[in-house]
């Protein structure tokens, strides 16, 4: 890659220099993971030396990167507007870097279910974390109070639930593909026995 290589040989610097930072390292560490000298990588970095393939290569895997993250250049659309699912007071987005993984917000009123045949249990995991309000979180043979900016992570093959504890809330959860595909698969969707479909 030549310097005049315009716009995209002064993203991957950026970068380069970006990475690094945030990693805490100095030119000098970042140097010898690379097995350069420390004026070379700060001479890439300000673009006063050509950037080569070959030190690409070996600062991307010192950088604990790829050399295709290094060099994206993808425009893709980085605002993206939720499904909206009127009867189950939620909206769905999909992570677009990963199909796979869904987002949901949901404005909760009801309490767990009391019957606890009403729990559910499949593959997958599932993170939330409550924005407003407080929920009750059964989990197995648990009882858990989670209140506003706390967040819970599990496995969903624990028998579950999700409801209010004591007035309405909203949460945000996010569900691998066997954890949504869990819940797709219902018979009887109802916002008391979990916060997605």
């Amino acid at each position: 890659m030549k310097q005049g290589d315009g716009d995209l040989d002064s993203l991957v610097r950026k970068r380069l220099r970006a990475l690094r930072v945030a990693q805490g390292w100095s030119l000098d560490a970042l140097a010898a993971r690379a097995q350069l000298s420390p004026s070379t990588l700060s001479r890439i970095e300000t673009g006063q030396r050509r950037l080569a393939l070959d030190q690409l290569v070996t600062l991307s895997r010192a950088l604990d990167t790829s050399l295709d993250q290094l060099v994206e250049t993808t425009t893709e659309d980085v605002v993206s507007n939720p499904v909206h699912d009127a009867a189950h007071q939620t909206m769905r987005w999909t992570v677009r870097a990963d199909p796979d993984i869904t987002v949901v917000r949901q404005r909760m009123v009801d309490p767990p279910p009391d019957n606890p045949s009403r729990m559910r249990a499949h593959p997958g995991r599932e993170w939330l974390v409550v924005l407003s309000g407080t929920v009750t979180l059964l989990l197995g043979n648990r009882r858990l109070r989670v209140e506003t900016n706390q967040a819970a992570e599990f496995p969903t093959m624990l028998p579950h639930a999700i409801g209010t504890a004591g007035g309405p809330a909203e949460i945000l959860g996010i569900f691998d593909r066997d954890a949504r595909r869990g819940h797709q698969d219902r018979d009887e969707p109802s916002a008391a026995d979990h916060p997605t479909r």
